[in-house]
């Protein structure tokens, strides 16, 4: 199988392994899976119906079944800056029977048009990017007023350890906490209140131990605001234009 080819210079390349385990079960079933089921239940009202929806960042696809799953799209659209992540999401697709708009595409120079999606969907991408305010600028821009970004990312607290550190490979100075990626959201003009965040605190979050103690009962896992996060999900709305209602 051949590696990863990047058209961009501000995504930092994936690790042997870090690919392959993107193709994993354990990457479908215990992170991606979760994670969508759990923004979904996010949202204060209804998700959009036959909406827009962009997958930035879908790597290998693996996302599609999921999406496609809960939020029932009329129009599913993946991007990577990836050509050979591109060319395993199109045998994905054609897999599943979907059928999946792809780009080879740089999340912080997005060929899209202004407001022109519904749902946004990135998930496990924003930590690999070196411009993230950029990315984020361009994320609010092809979401429609209204429109909804669903965003989920491993945190610093996560990314700085040093089994992650030897498995993948990340720009380091860009990792931020769960409330520096909420605050980067708010300065973009997303809207959302504390029912629209969750910090899950899954055993494969936690890379010091995933969570071994806690499983066998020897130690009780840390409650919210006693620990470091390790995860952050949020649904984050871009405002209605000014005048328009709901």
């Amino acid at each position: 199988m051949s590696g990863p080819q990047y058209l961009s210079d501000t995504y930092v390349e994936e690790t042997r392994f870090g690919f392959w385990f993107l193709r994993s079960h354990t990457w479908q079933h215990h992170v991606l899976r979760v994670a969508i089921n759990d923004l979904r239940g996010l949202f204060s009202e209804a998700p959009p119906a036959q909406a827009v929806l962009l997958d930035a960042g879908c790597g290998q696809g693996k996302s599609f079944q999921y999406l496609q799953q809960v939020f029932k799209p009329a129009r599913l659209m993946g991007l990577d800056a990836d050509l050979h992540s591109i060319e395993l999401s199109s045998q994905e697709a054609k897999r599943l029977n979907l059928e999946v708009q792809l780009q080879a595409n740089d999340c912080a120079k997005l060929q899209m048009p202004d407001a022109s999606v519904d749902l946004l969907f990135c998930h496990q991408t924003f930590h690999h990017l070196v411009e993230q305010e950029k990315a984020l600028a361009e994320f609010y821009r092809v979401l429609k007023p209204g429109g909804y970004l669903l965003f989920a990312e491993s945190t610093e607290a996560y990314i700085d350890t040093w089994v992650i550190r030897w498995l993948f490979r990340h720009p380091m100075h860009v990792q931020k906490s769960a409330e520096g990626y909420l605050q980067m959201l708010r300065e973009q003009g997303f809207e959302f209140g504390p029912q629209n965040i969750s910090y899950p605190y899954l055993w494969w979050s936690r890379a010091k131990d995933f969570g071994l103690l806690e499983r066998a009962g020897l130690r009780r896992p840390k409650p919210f605001g006693q620990r470091q996060e390790t995860l952050v999900n949020v649904v984050a709305r871009k405002p209605l234009a000014s005048g328009a209602t709901a």
